[in-house]
């Protein structure tokens, strides 16, 4: 009964919000469907995906190209909607459902190491090229945008998702709002039908290699989905919001930028939307980039606290560590380091999807460790214990990264995820999957969360 008053008392003291990153979000702190929807839609709003789309029309015709964002785009929701209905249905984000979903304590923490190191590499990645377009379109020093960028960026992740989910409010609309008016001002002298009938004006893109492009790109983003939905009320909401993003991403953003490409003749699309709105566009922009590489941080942070309290038996406070992650992630993205390590995080890249795979087999299919989810899902608590290893699940992780770093065909992230899947299906079923060694949980993580006075999930 101690171990509520100790946790406010705890995070009083502690710079921004812990946001339940050991336990399980309560269902009185949950958001609303508009509040979530904003989140989800400002996931959409990026200049990178009209780049893509404008790549991508380089080299196909408009038909074909609206085929791979159709791929792409069924594959994504297939998979965000099966792991992040797990995460919303039990509270728990990624690296704390796999615990007792497919890993293990002991698993859970090398998932959380990689999905931390993926996720803050790609936030110094994202503010290094933030960096350089702002300093291309407005001048100053590139590492002056990055420190910018990536301060702002700290101090609302540091807060917590309340704040990200008001950001989202202010950001989403404006930023479809410049980009919509940018768009039409500079179609609105074309034919639309020319554009969509006109050939590629580049070297041909076979639809595998798109929908690569197009899937590959946010899957680990599909991975960590319960990040944000274990925010939600419902089963329903996580489709219906899910799917909108993608419609939003893919065909509205995603096509308008392939018809912009083969307007230009160049993937070279983002002055577009920046040159026709000024310095409010640039602003806008700064926004929407914090919007959408606040995610990166945010779920860095949350694998490094189960990491650390799996291996170090040290209960860190979710704030103080976006603050280590955030200068880290800025001053190297400043430097200009992290552009180094893109081929890196692009390995990383493909051995995240098997962990989607193995936490779908385990949750839906197979169903061996999460009873104790079960049991303990109406009182809001965590399992008093979990197993400490599955070999088998490292062992099919392995096979699947293989699968997806070396084998030349179909869509790599995809075919790591499915093999993943298959493998501990297959083997699952058959019994050949088995936990080994029982870890109890700390008394303050097996509690209930600590209450606040009034809900934050307003509508």
């Amino acid at each position: 009964m101690a171990a509520a008053p100790q946790a406010e008392a705890h995070e009083t003291k502690s710079i921004g919000s812990d946001d339940y990153a050991l336990s399980r979000v309560p269902r009185d702190k949950r958001f609303g469907f508009w509040s979530m929807l904003l989140q989800w839609l400002a996931q959409s709003g990026s200049i990178s995906q009209f780049t893509l789309g404008a790549t991508i029309g380089v080299g196909m015709t408009f038909g074909d190209a609206f085929l791979a964002f159709t791929l792409g785009a069924v594959i994504l929701e297939v998979v965000i909607f099966a792991i992040g209905l797990a995460g919303m249905r039990e509270g728990l984000a990624t690296p704390m459902l796999t615990r007792w979903v497919g890993f293990g304590r002991n698993g859970s923490a090398l998932v959380s190491f990689v999905i931390a190191v993926s996720l803050v590499g790609w936030f110094g990645v994202q503010n290094t090229i933030f960096g350089n377009s702002v300093s291309a379109l407005v001048g100053g020093p590139s590492w002056m945008w990055c420190v910018l960028a990536g301060i702002a960026i700290t101090a609302l992740v540091i807060f917590g998702f309340k704040y990200m989910a008001t950001f989202a409010k202010i950001v989403t609309p404006l930023f479809f709002a410049m980009v919509a008016w940018s768009v039409v001002s500079t179609l609105k002298d074309h034919s639309l039908g020319e554009l969509i009938h006109s050939p590629p004006p580049g070297q041909t893109i076979p639809l595998a290699v798109a929908a690569t492009a197009i899937a590959g790109g946010y899957m680990t983003g599909a991975i960590v989905s319960p990040e944000m939905t274990r925010y939600n009320r419902k089963g329903s909401h996580v489709f219906l919001q899910s799917a909108s993003s993608m419609i939003l991403s893919e065909y509205i953003v995603g096509l308008t930028g392939v018809l912009l490409g083969h307007l230009v003749k160049s993937s070279e699309v983002s002055h577009i939307v920046l040159s026709t709105s000024g310095a409010f566009g640039v602003i806008v922009v700064l926004m929407s980039t914090a919007k959408i590489n606040d995610w990166n941080l945010y779920g860095s942070s949350l694998g490094v606290v189960n990491f650390f309290q799996v291996v170090f038996g040290k209960r860190l406070h979710r704030g103080a560590v976006t603050i280590v992650l955030g200068i880290a992630g800025t001053a190297l993205s400043a430097v200009g380091i992290m552009t180094h390590f893109t081929e890196f995080l692009s390995v990383l890249g493909v051995a995240i999807p098997p962990i989607g795979g193995i936490i779908v087999a385990e949750y839906w299919i197979v169903k061996r460790m999460r009873k104790p989810l079960d049991e303990t899902r109406e009182s809001e608590t965590l399992p008093t214990s979990s197993p400490t290893w599955v070999p088998m699940s490292i062992a099919i992780w392995i096979a699947a990264f293989c699968v997806g770093k070396f084998y030349d065909g179909g869509i790599p992230a995809l075919n790591s995820l499915a093999t993943a899947f298959i493998l501990y299906s297959v083997l699952g079923l058959l019994g050949w999957v088995k936990p080994y060694g029982t870890s109890t949980l700390d008394d303050e993580d097996a509690a209930p969360a600590a209450r606040a006075t009034t809900p934050v999930g307003a509508a």
